[in-house]
């Protein structure tokens, strides 16, 4: 470990130290007291400690955008740059730079957008913040707060570090983003306060514990900026298409350097420097068209359509690639307050002790509330009366707000016929001990809010005195819940028959969890995460006992960010592929480090900045959306990288076996071009096609997708190189030039012809796994940008742009070759996807 990580630990021991110790040992270690720090002590602690602020390592822009000139497809097409400069070949060089720039330029844009993470959470930082120095109270910059100082926390204002509180009568504190619990915390002297978490009401001293990246709020950044380095799903599949490329490339480049040297000086016994670079114009012809130039671009483009799609569905895309891994998940990580539930603290049903009617009950809380106030509670009591104006027959004399010590608030009124009553509500324990209830009375009580707390429900006791509070009547307990979305239960049937488990992970108590998870069809089996993740465990490197209880549990509660942080990269260890929703800044972590990370409607801008797909409309119904549209563009693109690969394996080999066999290469240098353009310009169009929605996560599954590619690449080089002896033939047969002449560039033309249209006919065969003859079929942009590039190729041979031109009847008669071809590559496809069923089937 280096001395900064040894550092950081020490001082993270200490702050864990310092949550837990008494004020005293706080002050001691601190070397501090209730009465602050001096600007000299707080300004030599800041070089001890650091500034308050989030530190993060920037990567500059241009070293961002270069890493897109870096891997297996960009060297290839940088080879090929490189040599058509050297070959001085300027239309090559012009066309591939094109481009090898677009690949870089829009990959760049979309990452830049979604890589502010950071900076968001720095956003949600105290900008201000109220210290004890010197002997007074001032307002400084927060980032200047050190360890030791005694800040004053008050109504609406952000706690500016973590702390202690130390003076006052109490506070409640929002610290919902952080933790996912869905109610204000009341505290106390003595309790514990994060940063970034928000003043609801009162106001306290508090002694700052810790600062910058070792608060709570700061470890969550640390994991921010340390989840989700590795390579996605979508990068490593490219890097492997590559890889297996420039393996074939190269191995088809000796082959043909090989057999060129042979001929010369074995054979000729001769050589001159023209024949370098006669060889080296054919290694350029072999490795531009061994590069799937285009294949990036495409899928930028796909995807990119796809984001456009998805948008209008209410789901944007932050990262490209998120796309296709939300295609292959298979285990959703829901948060509950917010995306499952309303996050609105509703009323149950009312419990009756010695209120006759459930208004009555209501009531009487409602008049124990504060009218107008943004407290949770406060807001569920009084929303349960069935008329609000009931309340304006009362006239409130005085009103005493919860506190932490009497765990209750009271209401003292005057009813509509003059008489004062005082309402009380709060801890049912409290309420109960407060009234004098005989033995199975309170019994019967304290079972009641037993049963309730059971179901993962909340209960406030009601009372009320009509003798100034002398003696206090039991009226009943209001049960509180916030309650599922309506449309919750639906979407996580539908997210079931999608092939996804959905697991609830909860800032929440796990009865709480557990009683929503069940009326969800979730399953009851949450656990506590402390109970699995302790505070030393390395969440980067989980034993397999964590990672199996993880994986078998249906949920977690009471959980903290570096849990969630830990149950993604437990379930990502047992190869499944994971999605994590969340709104809050302490689901950031989980965010970026899940596969695809899913920022709800209403998120905070650190989780919206950690997410690849951002919903902005409520609850989950959106993300099934997104998963169906998600599969389709996987299939599309699956679709799309079939072809390619076949295509590229057919162009290579039929122009090495062209050079060994017959001493020609059998397309240009300018036809290599014009065929990738012509192949994959109008492919680009494949983001608009129809193709069947698969039922289950669909993943990128490698030896499966380059033997299907490769099967039907040997097919595709079976045609070509069939058609090149037919021509071959022609060349040498009288009978057959007696009746249409033609010479060895008219027989190029002809190879070029045939790749070009048989390629577009083999995408149709690859873009189904069902006959081409049965739908789904061909979208129109599709088949309209297919049928329009067959029309300009058969134009161009026919009339001899760019090729030597060719007899009308020729071309008609390479049509014919290539649709009988088609049935052929449809039948072996058939009998190939089947053989393969049954291998599946039988394992």
């Amino acid at each position: 470990m280096t001395a900064d990580g040894q550092t950081m630990s020490r001082t993270r021991e200490i702050d864990d130290d310092l949550e837990h110790a008494s004020l005293e040992a706080v002050y001691e270690q601190l070397d501090t007291s209730s009465k602050g720090l001096t600007s000299v002590e707080a300004q030599t602690r800041i070089g001890q400690y650091g500034r308050n602020e989030l530190n993060d390592k920037e990567v500059s822009d241009l070293q961002k955008f270069l890493r897109f000139f870096w891997g297996p497809i960009a060297w290839m097409i940088e080879a090929a740059a490189l040599l058509s400069l050297l070959m001085e070949h300027w239309a090559d060089l012009t066309i591939i730079m094109v481009l090898l720039l677009y690949n870089a330029v829009s990959g760049f844009w979309q990452e830049r957008k979604a890589s502010n993470a950071l900076a968001a959470l720095k956003a949600g930082l105290a900008p201000k913040a109220t210290v004890l120095r010197d002997g007074h109270f001032s307002s400084i910059d927060s980032a200047e707060v050190v360890p030791g100082d005694v800040v004053r926390i008050k109504l609406g204002e952000v706690v500016p570090a973590d702390v202690r509180f130390i003076e006052g009568d109490y506070i409640s504190i929002d610290q919902s983003a952080l933790t996912g619990e869905s109610l204000p915390v009341s505290k106390k002297i003595g309790d514990e306060g994060y940063s970034g978490s928000i003043a609801k009401q009162g106001e306290m001293h508090a002694v700052v514990i810790s600062t910058g990246n070792n608060t709570f709020f700061g470890r969550t950044a640390s994991l921010v900026a340390g989840a989700g380095g590795e390579a996605s799903h979508s990068q490593r599949a490219t890097t492997q298409i590559g890889n297996f490329l420039i393996l074939i490339s190269v191995l088809l480049c000796v082959i043909l350097v090989g057999f060129e040297v042979n001929q010369d000086v074995v054979v000729k016994h001769l050589w001159q420097w023209s024949d370098l670079a006669a060889i080296a114009r054919m290694v350029l012809v072999l490795l531009i068209a061994s590069i799937p130039v285009a294949m990036p671009t495409v899928m930028t483009v796909t995807n990119s359509l796809g984001a456009q799609k998805l948008a209008r569905k209410k789901a944007i895309v932050s990262r490209l690639e998120a796309i296709e891994e939300l295609a292959g998940v298979d285990i959703l990580c829901s948060d509950k307050t917010g995306t499952l539930t309303k996050n609105i603290l509703t009323l149950g049903d009312p419990i009756l002790f010695d209120s006759s009617t459930t208004d009555d009950l209501i009531l009487a809380g409602a008049l124990a509330s504060e009218r107008g106030s943004e407290d949770a509670i406060d807001k569920a009591v009084c929303g349960g009366l069935k008329e609000s104006k009931l309340l304006d027959d009362y006239q409130v004399t005085r009103f005493v707000p919860f506190d932490p010590v009497s765990k209750r608030t009271e209401g003292q009124v005057t009813d509509p016929a003059g008489k004062a009553i005082r309402y009380t509500k709060g801890a049912p324990q409290v309420i109960i001990e407060l009234c004098a209830l005989d033995d199975d009375v309170k019994s019967k009580a304290k079972q009641t809010v037993s049963d309730l707390a059971a179901k993962g429900l909340r209960a406030l006791g009601v009372a009320e005195s009509t003798d100034d509070g002398k003696i206090w009547c039991f009226l009943g307990i209001l049960p509180m819940l916030d309650p599922p979305r309506d449309d919750s239960q639906q979407t996580i049937a539908r997210a079931k028959a999608h092939g996804l488990h959905v697991k609830m992970v909860t800032g929440d108590d796990v009865a709480i969890g557990s009683e929503i998870s069940t009326q969800l069809g979730m399953g009851s089996h949450l656990i506590a995460a402390a109970d699995m993740f302790t505070r030393d465990m390395d969440m980067s490197h989980l034993s397999d006992h964590i990672t199996g209880c993880v994986e078998k549990a249906d949920g977690f509660g009471r959980v903290f960010p570096e849990h969630k942080y830990g149950i993604v990269k437990a379930l990502q260890d047992r190869g499944h592929i994971v999605a994590m929703t969340g709104d809050g800044v302490n689901d950031a972590p989980a965010l970026k480090q899940a596969d695809c990370g899913v920022a709800v409607s209403g998120a905070t801008d650190a989780a919206r900045a950690a997410a690849d797909l951002i919903l902005t409309a409520p609850g989950l119904s959106t993300i099934i959306e997104a998963i169906d549209e998600s599969r389709e563009i996987f299939e599309r693109i699956i679709n799309y990288i079939l072809f390619r690969v076949a295509m590229t394996l057919d162009i290579m080999f039929v122009v090495v076996l062209a050079t060994v066999f017959f001493g020609f290469s059998p397309l240009t240098p300018i036809m290599i071009i014009l065929l990738a353009l012509l192949d994959d310009i109008p492919i680009i169009t494949i983001a608009y096609d129809n193709t069947q929605l698969p039922k289950e996560p669909v993943r990128w599954e490698m030896r499966r997708l380059l033997f299907i590619s490769s099967f039907m690449g040997i097919m595709a080089i079976a045609q070509s190189f069939g058609l090149l002896l037919i021509g071959m033939e022609w060349l040498s047969n009288s009978e057959w030039q007696s009746w249409i002449k033609l010479n060895q560039e008219q027989v190029q033309t002809v190879v070029f012809l045939q790749i070009v249209a048989g390629g577009h006919l083999l995408l149709f065969v690859m873009r189904s796994r069902a006959s081409i003859f049965r739908p789904p079929w061909a979208a129109m942009p599709l088949f309209l940008a297919i049928v329009g590039t067959q029309i300009f190729a058969v134009l161009m041979c026919g009339f001899g742009w760019f090729v030597t031109a060719l007899p009308w009847t020729i071309i008609g008669l390479v049509w014919i070759y290539i649709l009988v071809w088609m049935v052929v590559l449809d039948v072996m496809k058939l009998a190939l996807y089947y053989k393969l069923a049954q291998d599946q089937h039988s394992m």
